[in-house]
């Protein structure tokens, strides 16, 4: 039996048309979408969009559930999060599976698998992150790709957790410039902090807002020039990571002039909070501790117009939530001890509705960042990050007129603060479906751990 699902009466925005049309939905795809009243489709279900954007829903490709980091776990478990990531209008994350030093891929790949499998909320893909570089690492690579996990991540920062030096940056990158991966930039130049560190704790500055001085944007990009040199020699295409400097966006802006495959993305951490939090009385501060950190917010202004030139294709959230209760407070006394990490799975897509009311972005920026490219360069359009015939039907009843006020009192993720709290913005999700079933419906969760399916990925589709 096939069930129909028919959204009448919306405007229909994606990353290249506003249209108002009804949408016919036929079980998990969408299968048309015609003029307003056009069709007298029969269904199973009618959803009355009048007055409302209808839109993909988002594609988070960077989150961190369950991760270890710095003797504890991010609090929010695979079906938390992508519980909160479905309220907040996200249908798809893609998370990051974990090798140790001294392990396989294989190993960290399998241990994710098992964290997420018949828990999630949503659909859910994974990133590798390589943390340690040999011949059998490089053989790996090339296996995961035919499994669908198609991009690896590594590091620059954390000596002695997740770093790669230069020459197995290297050599990763030559390997996925053969197998067609992509390389993912934590661009940060750890030795070179970890110095500075060493040196501030020695002075007795403590206090978080030590975190941010010390992992000074001129390292930052000085990483991502490393990087992308590195890609150029290697012939591989590059994407950085939670790009937060002015001075890094400048140094991707150049790669692009030149032609070079070199993509960036940011987070709405960078875009809304600044150094102002980080310097909050107390050890309040320790709530917005997160690597990149945390910039001055004349920042702000070069990442919003990265976002409109195309320097910066996407926005993530790089989603590692820590309780400031018995986990950011591991750091009282000893900000390089506070666990770096902040909670938004849930609020990125209000967050960037935001930025449409505020005009820094139009509306179909908006669904570009958050939806289609991510998509894209993930592998997963037009499967994810559009409404089109064939499409996953992800789609999102977004009321553009509604106000909320952030808080920890109502979000849904597992964690007690909100980077956000107070923060009043315009626009709320609706209705949410994945796959075609609703997930949120007229703001009731109807969704059930484990409706969430693997989803392989094809490698990225924007390199030339």
């Amino acid at each position: 039996m096939t069930t129909r699902t028919v959204i009448r009466g919306g405007l229909v925005i994606t990353a290249s048309d506003e249209i108002h049309a009804d949408v016919l939905i036929e079980d998990s795809r969408v299968v048309a979408l015609a003029a307003p009243g056009s069709q007298d489709w029969n269904a199973d279900r009618t959803i009355d969009a009048t007055g409302k954007y209808v839109i993909p829903g988002g594609v988070d490709a960077h989150t961190h559930m369950e991760l270890p980091f710095g003797g504890t776990f991010a609090s929010d478990t695979f079906e938390t999060g992508t519980r909160a990531a479905a309220w907040g209008g996200t249908t798809t994350i893609v998370d990051f599976a974990v090798q140790s030093v001294g392990h396989t891929l294989r190993e960290g790949l399998d241990t994710w698998h098992a964290k997420a499998e018949g828990t999630c909320a949503i659909d859910y893909a994974f990133h590798m992150i390589v943390s340690d570089v040999n011949q059998e690492t490089l053989k790996e690579m090339d296996l995961l790709i035919e499994e669908g996990v198609t991009s690896f991540k590594q590091f620059m920062a954390y000596p002695g957790v997740f770093y790669s030096d230069d020459g197995q940056i290297l050599r990763a990158m030559q390997r996925s410039a053969e197998n067609g991966g992509l390389i993912m930039m934590h661009a940060e130049n750890g030795i070179a902090i970890d110095v500075l560190v060493e040196q501030a704790l020695a002075r007795g500055e403590t206090d978080p807002r030590h975190h941010g001085e010390v992992r000074k944007a001129l390292l930052e990009a000085e990483a991502t020039h490393r990087a992308i040199k590195l890609a150029q020699v290697a012939g591989a295409p590059l994407y950085v990571v939670h790009v937060s400097a002015m001075e890094a966006v400048a140094e991707l802006a150049r790669a692009r002039d030149e032609g070079l495959n070199v993509f960036g993305e940011t987070c709405p951490q960078y875009l809304f909070l600044s150094t102002d939090n980080l310097a909050e009385p107390g050890f309040e501060g320790a709530k917005y501790v997160c690597s990149t950190p945390l910039r001055p917010k004349e920042h702000q202004a070069r990442l919003w117009q990265g976002l409109r030139t195309n320097d910066l294709q996407v926005v993530s959230t790089d989603h590692c939530p820590f309780c400031f209760t018995g986990q950011k407070d591991l750091g009282r006394g000893d900000f390089s001890k506070i666990p770096n990490g902040l909670p938004g799975v849930e609020n990125r897509m209000d967050l960037l509705h935001q930025a449409v009311v505020d005009g820094h972005i139009s509306r179909r920026r908006w669904i570009e960042i958050a939806c289609a490219a991510p998509a894209r360069m993930f592998g997963l359009y037009p499967k994810k990050g559009t409404i089109a015939p064939g499409a996953d039907a992800d789609i999102v009843i977004y009321d553009p007129h509604a106000q909320q006020v952030m808080s920890a009192e109502t979000h849904h993720m597992n964690v007690d603060y909100s980077a956000y709290e107070g923060k009043r913005v315009t626009g709320r999700v609706e209705t949410v479906l994945s796959r075609g079933e609703p997930v949120i419906d007229q703001r009731e969760y109807t969704g059930r751990a484990g409706h969430g399916v693997f989803t392989p990925r094809s490698t990225c589709q924007y390199l030339a």
